[in-house]
């Protein structure tokens, strides 16, 4: 089975991308303030912004594990 791959740039750019997300959901349920809304968009702004730092943090833990020639001759 053959499976999907995205370019470099917007591969790297997909944590921040998810972080960017995760805070306009909390901006805007700060913003509308209360209510069922206001929740849900705190709820899942939070769980973007968190999903986007793990995401970030566990290619930075492989990265650092392996050779900087491996990553390099690979790309």
């Amino acid at each position: 089975m053959r499976g999907v791959w995205l370019d470099k740039r917007v591969y790297e750019a997909l944590p921040f991308t998810y972080m960017g997300i995760g805070a306009a959901g909390l901006a805007a349920g700060f913003y509308i303030g209360k209510g069922p809304m206001s929740l849900i968009l705190t709820l899942a702004g939070l769980s973007c912004l968190t999903g986007g730092l793990v995401v970030l943090l566990r290619r930075w833990g492989y990265r650092t594990s392996r050779s900087r020639e491996a990553f390099d001759d690979r790309n």
